[in-house]
């Protein structure tokens, strides 16, 4: 007969109870860093919430005179967005909602902030100007360096939500309107269906000749026809815009695009 050591046992049951007490401290610590990450987040959105409410009005115009004069709550918003992306802190963004309202709060912010480090310029009206804005001005999104034409074409538009390019906004006139709130995951879809029911009902994006038999819509469906109609062509757009419209366009009327005006979009 064997008889167990009670040294042993006892040093065995010390040795658990140890283990057990390191996991629970690194637990209680994992929790209480994404709790410090999901505030620093929070915060962040609220200075995001403090500049579309302060300085962007009913019509989607932003004041970026006076903005530039009191830009601390866009620089908190821009400072974490460099450190934070869903890249670098997935806890933080569980659901393809969280991963897609953060981007496109980002892109605004981010467009936002260059018109005012630019010395809010009258605007984009050249090739070369659009260029040295959108493509060769960089930016910092969760410690990774890209442009804003990059973070668009290579993170936001694979996401495959083709309503996001009604909710981005480059700062000029004819950008969809930017909302005065944040887009959060909770009421993305909804923001995202009105926004679009919007973008399509306003004469500013889409016109109608009766007589000609004709649509005239923004320059952002011939930038992205492919994100609106996967495997159609300029013709089907009409399905895809009647989708949204209150008065349902005749099938037979030619779909044409609109100048696309580049000015800054300046509050008077």
């Amino acid at each position: 007969m064997v008889t167990k050591n009670p040294l042993l046992s006892l040093n065995w049951a010390m040795r658990l109870r140890q283990r057990c007490i390191l996991l629970l401290v690194v637990l209680m610590s994992v929790c209480s860093v994404q709790a410090a990450d999901q505030q620093n987040y929070d915060d962040a959105l609220t200075s995001w919430s403090q500049v579309l409410s302060g300085f962007v009005d009913n019509q989607g115009r932003t004041d970026f005179i006076a903005l530039s004069q009191r830009p601390e709550p866009l620089e908190h918003f821009v400072s974490f967005i460099g450190q934070v992306s869903p890249d670098s802190h997935p806890q933080l963004f569980p659901e393809s909602a969280d991963v897609l309202a953060y981007h496109i709060n980002a892109y605004n912010a981010l467009a936002m902030y260059g018109v005012i480090k630019r010395d809010i310029p009258a605007d984009f009206d050249s090739f070369f100007k659009r260029l040295r804005f959108f493509k060769f001005r960089k930016v910092i999104i969760g410690g990774a360096e890209t442009s804003l034409q990059d973070y668009e074409n290579d993170v936001i538009r694979p996401l495959g939500d083709e309503r996001a390019h009604f909710a981005l906004n480059c700062m000029v006139r004819d950008c969809p309107r930017l909302p005065r709130k944040p887009f959060k995951a909770e009421v993305l879809d909804n923001q995202l269906e009105a926004l679009a029911v919007e973008f399509f009902n306003k004469p500013k994006h889409l016109r109608i000749d009766y007589e000609r038999h004709i649509v005239f819509v923004s320059a952002i469906l011939r930038f992205y026809t492919e994100d609106f109609v996967p495997l159609g062509s300029r013709d089907d757009l009409l399905i895809y815009i009647n989708r949204y419209r209150d008065s349902k366009i005749p099938a037979d009327y030619q779909v044409k695009f609109m100048d696309y005006d580049w000015t800054i979009n300046q509050q008077p």
